[in-house]
Formats: structure tokens, C-alpha cells, sequence
């Protein structure tokens, strides 16, 4: 066993310290939200800095689980991160797969123009005119379609796909399997790994996505919950929130006269942060292999 000496006790100390300051900073932020979100309205107004509810109660969730709009909203996230998600792996792995080829016509320059779109984007209005011109305005479609192909994770793809053996592909072939039957029996069962990775990071990015649907989405019934979130956070005043509200939540609201605007969107937002927190440790132990993998590009 090796003895530290006393500067390396200090530096211990140190690194320690220094890590529980940056845990406690990254973590009261969210412990403050939920905090605010079981006390009422009334207490939290008159400020102070709390570690517990003062006045605990259960009004908040009570207003946004009776809230149809903000249940709509948590089911479209739901659908859209669940769809969004397969339809992208499949059709990121599948190009992936295909840019493997060495015999693949043209390989360097789709690879180059792949690229290209990572540093370089068309613009918001151009954009815009393109979802217009494709009828994906108001459509379910938009949270899918734009998304399905991410050059970054075609390139992890790539990366882990080359690092295969070749002999799996060229077994296979000799018993008479095609592309697709590779693909799909060989390849993507192998890679496990690779695919929880990316999927948790697809996953996340179409959860905390809010601002193209309050561009391309004007029915309030195809909004996400982080679209109906941020615009929760953006009211500067109580009224213009609670006016947004159905009837059944309004008429729940006018017996609770501590709920606040702030109150109601820290329950908004744990209500929403949770599901992608409870995904997150089924995943974890791929992060750093998946990170491996992404750093190391041809």
C-alpha cells in the first residue's frame, strides 16, 4: 500500500472539496426547483433561501396534472421522443452502415458534404421556407422528419461499425446473407453499446427541444411540454398564465389562492424533467465508450 505524504493529503483534500462544491452547485438548482414546487405560492414570495418547503403542500402538481393542455403537451413529448428516436438510430445506422463501403461511388464526397453541414447551416428562413414548401407546418411530422439523419452520430456509427471484424461480413456473405441481412443480423446486434449511447443523446435532444415547434407549430394541441414550459416561464404576470389554463384547472385554482406563476412552472418543470432523468441510469455505463468511439474520426 502505498502512504501519501502530507502535500498529497492536502491536495486529497483539496480535489475533494473542490468536488463537493461543484456537486452541490450542479445539484441545488434542481433541488431548489422542486423545493419551490411543494411550497405554496404565498411563502416562496416572501424570498429567502430554503432547503426544505416551509409550507408544504401538493396544489401545483394538483394544478398540472388537471391541466389538459400541460397533459396534451407531456403526451406529445412523450410520442415524438419515443418515434423521433427509433426512426433517427435506423436511419443514421443505415447510412452509417452504407458509408463503410470502400466501394461505395462517391463515399469521399458525401462524407465531405456531410461535414460541411455540421459547421454550416441554411438559416432560420430558408429553413422555414423549406418545412413550408414540404406541408410539415402543423404537422406531427416536423419533430421527425428534420431530424431523422445526425451527422455526428453517423460518424460514431461509422467509427464503430469500421471497427468490426471483417470476417463477420465476410462469413456471412459466403453463406449467402445480402447488405440488409448483415445489417440486420449481424451488425446491429452487435452493436448494443453504441446504439444506447446515441440513443439516450437523440432521446434528450428531442425532450428539451422547444423552439422550432413555436416556429413551425401554431395548434396548441401538437405543442411539446417544453414549448408549453418555456411559455410558462416567460409570463410576466400571474393572469396571462392562469388565463391559459381549462376551465376544470381554473376552477381548482380559484379554491387555492397560494399557487403563483412561479410556483406552477417549477412543478411544470420537475413534471418534465423527470422522465429523461429515470432513462439516464439504464444508459450511463455506455457514456464513455460511446464518447470513445465519437472521438476518433477519419
Amino acid at each position: 500500500m502505498v502512504r501519501l505524504g502530507f502535500g498529497d493529503r492536502v491536495m486529497m483534500v483539496v480535489i475533494y472539496i473542490f468536488l463537493t462544491l461543484l456537486a452541490f452547485v450542479t445539484f441545488y438548482p434542481f433541488w431548489n426547483a422542486l423545493v419551490v414546487s411543494l411550497n405554496t405560492g404565498a411563502d416562496t414570495a416572501m424570498g429567502g433561501v430554503t432547503f426544505w418547503p416551509r409550507s408544504f403542500t401538493l396544489e401545483n402538481y394538483e394544478i398540472v396534472f388537471q391541466d389538459k393542455r400541460l397533459l396534451n403537451g407531456f403526451a406529445i413529448s412523450v410520442a415524438r421522443t419515443v418515434v423521433g428516436t427509433f426512426c433517427s438510430i435506423l436511419v443514421t445506422s443505415i447510412f452509417a452502415y452504407g458509408m463503410t463501403k470502400r466501394e461505395l461511388i462517391g463515399r469521399k464526397y458525401y462524407m465531405i458534404m456531410c461535414i460541411i453541414t455540421m459547421y454550416f447551416g441554411g438559416g432560420l428562413i430558408p429553413s422555414f421556407m423549406l418545412i413550408r414548401s414540404l406541408g410539415l407546418m402543423d404537422s406531427f411530422w416536423v419533430y421527425i422528419i428534420p431530424t431523422l439523419v445526425s451527422v455526428w452520430n453517423m460518424i460514431i456509427f461509422r467509427t464503430f461499425f469500421q471497427g468490426l471484424p471483417a470476417g463477420l461480413e465476410e462469413s456471412a456473405k459466403i453463406d449467402g446473407s445480402g447488405n440488409w441481412g448483415i445489417f440486420f443480423r449481424i451488425i446491429l446486434p452487435l452493436s448494443g453499446p453504441v446504439i444506447a449511447t446515441l440513443s439516450l443523446f437523440t432521446a434528450v435532444g428531442h425532450w428539451n427541444e422547444w423552439f422550432l415547434p413555436s416556429i413551425y407549430i401554431s395548434k396548441n394541441e401538437l405543442l411539446p411540454i417544453q414549448t408549453i414550459l418555456n411559455q410558462i416561464l416567460n409570463s410576466n404576470i400571474m393572469s396571462e398564465q392562469m388565463s391559459n389554463l381549462d376551465s376544470a384547472s381554473q376552477a381548482v385554482l380559484s379554491r387555492m389562492q397560494s399557487v403563483t406563476t412561479k410556483s406552477l412552472s417549477m412543478a411544470t418543470m420537475i413534471v418534465a424533467t423527470i422522465p429523461i432523468i429515470m432513462v439516464y441510469p439504464f444508459v450511463q455505463k455506455h457514456f464513455v465508450k460511446g464518447v470513445l468511439i465519437g472521438s476518433l474520426k477519419e
